[in-house]
């Protein structure tokens, strides 16, 4: 009788043991260590919602507290992951600067009071905080603010923090593990590019400092006009046909949207301005900021600006992003907006495959409006609008079995998105390898990118002069 109670027991632990397994595999909370064709599930994380974590409909605050990127516990991480047999050649990154300061101030109220001096005792707060800020400050005195009140578009602590722990995140990878640079690396190993705002020079070198602590200053940031990175090759007229064609859609969805013209009206009316003259000033800036930041929203003598009224012109922005991947108009900028800094990177890669040590890490700190179009470009039509402070990473792989054979791996805030790209999304239904072949990627810079435009145009200029469109 006793063993017969024993052996019932056993038996149901081992069906609730079954039961829990079962469960965190359907959560994604555990691994699943099998997938299609013999790759493991490791490098099929998908940048599809998950169901562990998102909500079952779009919420407008979900979206904005992943827009605000707020610091907590490190976040997963699928940079560097590879077969042991392959060997990391070159990294490039793409960064869009951290948490920032509003561009713009809603009419008639008090800008939020928020404190872009860097200081050790307030948070959020890095390790390398204070080490940073008297590395940069005796070579750049006037780079970071030493008044308490933020400038217009300035990057904030909590920026300055993101990128530190980005650099970090970046270092124990590529540095530690897969020793991309020798400790004795040299100023033409890297090649980093900047715009000319404040927020993205600050941001680079706060994960630069991450990645390389305590550089010294034979480094050198090149200075880029344009937001797109387009050097010698901005001036496009179809591009700008293409972005006109969008702005006219964004403007008949506006249109279309009676709750957000009331929210507008009824915003207007409490700051004491035109209805006009609120929308022209782009509130939803300032309200990210007052958002992110947990700062209440302004107030007047008429009224406060509150939750539904952030909540209605989030809810605008993520129906808009919608739409915008679907009448496919922006896929059209982004094409010829993304080239240019797409051509740059394979002709980087290329170099690389033959044995050149130059620009092995590349670093371009940018805007949303750089990463928006490379990911449109890149057929990512999943991926959620940039972030502060996201990160878009090109690895370049050897295979040491095969030296002559190169692979890339694309990386979006962390997450394997190889097999999202309109020009790979196949290759592992015919390859075992984790990995898209380099040739997929300049194939697609070089002659898929201009083929999606339709038309008879083979390089950029001839699909940016094109007559007839």
């Amino acid at each position: 009788m006793l063993f017969h109670n024993r052996f019932l027991l056993l038996l149901a632990l081992a069906a609730l043991l079954a039961f829990v397994s079962l469960s965190l595999q359907f959560f994604h909370l555990m691994p699943v260590s099998a997938a299609k064709n013999g790759v493991s599930s490791k490098s099929r994380k998908r940048i599809l919602p998950d169901p562990a974590t998102e909500p079952p409909v779009t919420d407008p605050v979900y979206e904005a507290l992943l827009y605000c990127n707020i610091p907590s516990v490190a976040e997963r991480s699928m940079e560097g992951h590879a077969p042991h047999h392959f060997k990391l050649v070159s990294v490039h990154v793409f960064i869009r600067h951290g948490d920032r300061y509003p561009l713009y101030v809603i009419p008639k109220t008090k800008r939020p009071e928020i404190d872009c001096t860097l200081v050790a005792n307030r948070k959020p707060y890095h390790p390398k905080l204070e080490a940073f800020v008297s590395h940069i400050t005796p070579r750049t005195p006037c780079l970071f603010t030493q008044i308490t009140q933020c400038e217009m578009g300035e990057l904030t602590q909590t920026g300055v923090m993101l990128h530190l722990q980005n650099g970090q995140l970046l270092r124990d990878i590529y540095l530690k593990k897969h020793k991309l640079l020798p400790t004795d690396w040299s100023a033409d190993q890297l090649y980093l590019e900047t715009t000319g705002k404040s927020r993205t020079l600050q941001s680079g070198l706060a994960l630069l400092y991450g990645f390389l602590p305590d550089f010294d200053w034979k480094i050198y940031f090149r200075h880029q006009p344009s937001a797109l990175f387009c050097s010698g090759s901005c001036y496009c007229p179809v591009r700008n046909q293409y972005l006109e064609k969008e702005q006219r859609r964004q403007y008949l969805l506006r249109l279309k949207n009676s709750q957000l013209e009331k929210t507008y009206r009824e915003m207007a009316k409490i700051v004491d301005v035109p209805t006009k003259q609120l929308r022209a000033a782009n509130p939803i800036d300032s309200m990210l900021c007052h958002f992110c930041h947990n700062v209440s929203f302004p107030c007047t003598r008429n009224g406060c600006v509150d939750m539904e009224h952030f909540k209605a012109i989030k809810t605008h922005q993520i129906e808009d992003e919608k739409e915008r991947q679907e009448k496919k108009l922006y896929l059209g900028c982004s094409l010829l907006g993304a080239h240019p800094i797409l051509n740059q990177t394979i002709s980087r890669m290329q170099r690389a495959t033959e044995g050149r040590k130059e620009e092995l890490f590349a670093l371009y700190s940018a805007h949303d409006v750089t990463l928006s179009p490379v990911l449109s470009a890149l057929g990512l039509s999943e991926a959620r609008f940039p972030r502060f402070a996201a990160r878009l990473i090109f690895e370049l792989w050897q295979d040491r079995e095969k030296p002559s054979e190169h692979s890339v791996r694309i990386l979006y805030n962390g997450v394997d998105v190889t097999f999202h790209t309109s020009f790979c999304q196949d290759h592992h239904k015919r390859s075992p390898k984790p990995m898209c072949p380099l040739e997929n990627l300049v194939r697609f810079v070089k002659r898929d990118m201009f083929v999606a435009l339709g038309g008879s145009s083979t390089n950029y200029y001839d699909a940016c002069h094109r007559e007839g469109f």
